[in-house]
């Protein structure tokens, strides 16, 4: 039933896209509806042993989505201010920042996270020693950056990408 839901929501959308409700239109639409959702199932689902869990992930989606805005801000502020010379970095350095028990889909989501925020860039992923090597404009207590980085994972993410 849950599976039907989906396939009618996104065959929705899919009609709104196409301002249209023609019948050919709503099948089709229906079909790459089924199709995406057979295809994003482990994605959608990484983590979560049943539906109830992906739908508590959506609920908590719009606020990680804002934190991370906040965090691009942020990273914009410092950066314009480091530009501009007001508040130059004192000392630029690759940070190893670790990423503990998350998964896969956690460590992609985090790295993308990290990456969108001006002022810091993931350089690589060290899956031997789950740590994630980022570099930061300012490293000058590179624990405060580990610190931060795994307050924003316990926060915001872990509820929706663990």
């Amino acid at each position: 039933m849950i599976r039907g839901l989906q396939v009618a929501l996104l065959t929705g959308v899919y009609a709104l896209t196409l301002a249209s409700l023609h019948p050919l239109d709503l099948a089709l639409g229906a079909l790459l509806s089924a199709a995406a959702l057979g295809a994003l199932r482990r994605f959608l689902a990484a983590g979560e042993p049943s539906a109830g869990g992906l739908g508590r992930r959506a609920v908590r989606f719009p606020a990680f989505a804002a934190a991370v805005a906040l965090e691009v801000a942020k990273g914009v502020g410092e950066v314009t201010l480091a530009v501009l010379g007001v508040r130059p970095p004192t000392r630029a350095d690759i940070v190893s920042v670790p990423f503990g028990e998350r998964s896969a889909n956690g460590v992609a989501v985090s790295a993308l996270a990290v990456t969108l925020s001006p002022g810091e860039v993931l350089v690589d992923v060290d899956w031997d020693r789950r740590v994630m090597l980022v570099h930061v404009l300012d490293a000058s207590d590179p624990e405060a950056v580990r610190a931060r980085h795994r307050r924003f994972y316990e926060r915001h993410q872990r509820g929706v990408f663990p």
